[in-house]
């Protein structure tokens, strides 16, 4: 059992935790706006990401087998709102005037990882793959699924910190500048990959 939680733990922290949508958002949120601002988008990034667990063992991949066309609605769907946020990270303002700032709310993460097609196919692998081993399956999804959302919670905190590390990079307004359009550049392209 131990090397199937390691296992799981490693496949989970390298699917969840690589440059992606949310953890590009969480970053550039962390440097934008702080962590403490940036907390609420990270409860919501992990309640989307809660319903694509569930999404995942519910049998979201047979629906989206049987019908091609709701998964290309999603993951198009999924992509606009990615390019919003993007848009919304490259467009913030370079100091922040904390009364007329307003970092990503709780819904925006909610929404962006609803609707992104990788934490869906990151657990459907998961699920395939890395499945604790019960005796009763449905205690083995359980289980998995919990891991799964324990181990997303330490790796979407980081990605938080590492942007809140380079918060005081953003008080020089060329610096500020650069970075926010890389990390809007780096999540725009991991929609063009996902999208492919």
């Amino acid at each position: 059992m131990f090397e199937a939680f390691l296992s799981l733990i490693t496949a989970t922290t390298l699917l969840l935790g690589s440059p992606g949508p949310a953890p590009l958002a969480l970053a550039a949120t962390g440097a934008t706006y702080g962590i403490k601002k940036g907390t609420p988008f990270l409860l919501g990034i992990l309640l989307g990401l809660s319903c694509a667990i569930i999404g995942a063992t519910a049998g979201l991949s047979a629906l989206f087998t049987s019908f091609p066309e709701v998964k290309q609605i999603c993951q198009f769907i999924g992509a606009a709102y990615i390019c919003y946020i993007a848009y919304k990270i490259a467009s913030a303002p370079i100091v922040v005037n904390h009364a007329a700032s307003e970092a990503p709310r709780f819904k925006d993460g909610f929404i962006l990882n609803l609707l992104n097609p990788k934490a869906y196919a990151a657990f459907l692998a998961i699920f395939s793959q890395f499945l604790l081993p019960f005796t009763e399956s449905m205690m083995g999804y359980l289980v998995t699924g919990l891991t799964c959302l324990a181990v997303a919670s330490i790796v979407d905190l980081l990605w938080l910190c590492a942007g809140g590390i380079l918060k005081p990079i953003f008080s020089h307004p060329t610096q500020a500048r650069i970075i926010r359009r890389v990390f809007a550049v780096l999540m725009l392209g991991s929609v063009i990959y996902a999208l492919r």
